[in-house]
């Protein structure tokens, strides 16, 4: 008689408190939404981060190498006086007198201008590529850091919710100690879960700030600027396949293309090693300016460079210009290696969050509120230890920590797996919500 009287009431106070504890997060969730932190809006401030400026300002810096390559060398103008004799100054008395002019031209040989040019211009793009990189990679730092603070939200709201639930159980230990069923341990023993609860609250806001200040940093803020709560984000469906995201790197990482033209870069210079062994041209005009009786000189010459010692200069050039190219080669293709592997690693982690998701989802979070509820009421009614339904109540706790914590590490993959491929096409959940 007496268990049949406690058993609805005691499942009315579970459902009450679990209840009032969803509409707390409710609530919270509602006020934190007023002043959301978006997510696109740190990506478009990535911009300001200043490894990304460093890395435009270094490839605007290539591209004008890229004229200056291709231009001819500056040409030399000579001046100067000849005098015959020591004695006198004998300009317009001796026929040797003169003062002389000159100015000259170097030409490369034919195509040697192009090639210089050509070589600067992959370099060029080899850094623009880089810069590209750069700016993924510090946009995926950002998703990891907002997901981080997004979880420490998370884990803060339900250690508020279900630290009502321990003062259910503490409620229930005083009431039976009251009565002499309990012992005053069992009231200490809830109290002092309750208490760990709060102390866990206050170093993971101490994890807010820092996340914050790290995030700040991240897109060029000042460090302590106010960037508020992550808005609810939704678990986007992302369907691509390993096998097409390792193509798609192929096609569009910034790290392959940069490497790539590195690679054509190389290839130019070999080229360009082998054109040394032509000469190059110096056309020089001259002007012998005499005076009196004596008429003016004019000359016309060409200077060519002899490229005698070929076997320890251009030959040598040449082989070196192969070693390099064959080093940009294997780079390119060690950078595709290890892109294919960071692939699998981080798809590999976003399917196995998935499947842990959707156990926490839909098999041990249900089965261990139903597993709480009954230690609860089997507490009520002497038939179940505190530290039996404690130990239930931590349960649900770790068990909703890893639920997210799990979305925390699935998005993060993502973000990742964007960098990696150079592709962004999941869209960000700002202002939805995620239920379980």
């Amino acid at each position: 008689m007496i268990k049949g009287k406690k058993e609805p009431v005691t499942g009315l106070v579970i459902h009450c408190a679990l209840l009032t504890a969803l509409l707390l997060g409710f609530i919270g969730n509602a006020r934190a939404a007023d002043g959301a932190l978006s997510l696109q809006d740190l990506i478009n401030e990535v911009e300001n981060n200043h490894e990304v400026l460093s890395s435009e300002a270094r490839a605007l810096a290539s591209t004008y190498r890229v004229p200056q390559a291709g231009s001819l060398p500056d040409p030399m103008f000579m001046f100067g006086y000849q005098n015959e004799g020591w004695k006198q100054y004998t300009y317009g008395k001796a026929q040797g007198a003169q003062w002389m002019y000159s100015a000259s031209q170097m030409f490369p040989f034919p195509g040697k201008r192009a090639l210089k040019g050509e070589m600067a211009s992959k370099d060029a793009e080899s850094l623009g590529a880089l810069h590209n990189a750069a700016k993924l990679r510090i946009i995926a730092r950002v998703k990891e850091l907002y997901y981080d603070l997004f979880f420490t939200y998370k884990n803060i709201d339900l250690i508020k919710d279900r630290t009502i639930l321990f003062s259910r159980v503490e409620d229930a230990a005083l009431a039976r100690y009251s009565t002499g069923m309990a012992p005053q341990q069992e009231v200490i023993m809830a109290q002092t879960e309750k208490y760990m609860l709060l102390e866990k609250e206050e170093m993971l806001k101490q994890k807010v700030q820092s996340l914050e200040a790290m995030l700040n940093a991240t897109v060029g803020r000042d460090v302590n600027a106010p960037l508020g709560r992550p808005a609810e984000v939704l678990a986007a469906p992302y369907a691509r396949s390993m096998d097409e995201l390792i193509h798609l790197a192929y096609l569009n990482s910034p790290e392959i293309r940069s490497r790539e033209k590195m690679a054509a870069s190389a290839e130019v210079k070999v080229k360009m090693a082998q054109k040394e062994y032509y000469p190059d041209f110096t056309v020089a005009a001259s002007l012998f300016k005499r005076k009196g009786e004596f008429e003016d000189m004019w000359s016309l010459t060409t200077t060519i460079n002899i490229p005698l010692y070929y076997r320890t200069k251009q030959r040598q050039a040449v082989h070196e210009a192969e070693a390099s190219l064959s080093e940009a080669r294997h780079e390119l293709e060690g950078a595709r290696s290890m892109l294919s592997s960071s692939i699998r690693d981080n798809f590999s982690m976003f399917k196995t969050t998935e499947r842990l998701m959707d156990l926490y989802k839909s098999g041990l979070i249900p089965k261990a509120y139903q597993d709480f509820e009954l230690a609860l009421s089997g507490y009520v009614t002497g038939k179940v230890e505190a530290i039996t339904t404690i130990s239930r109540l931590k349960t649900i706790l770790d068990l909703e920590i890893s639920y997210w914590n799990q979305f925390a590490e699935r998005e993060k993959a993502i973000a990742r797996l964007e960098a990696l491929t150079g592709i962004t096409d999941s869209t960000s959940g700002d202002n939805k919500n995620e239920k379980k």
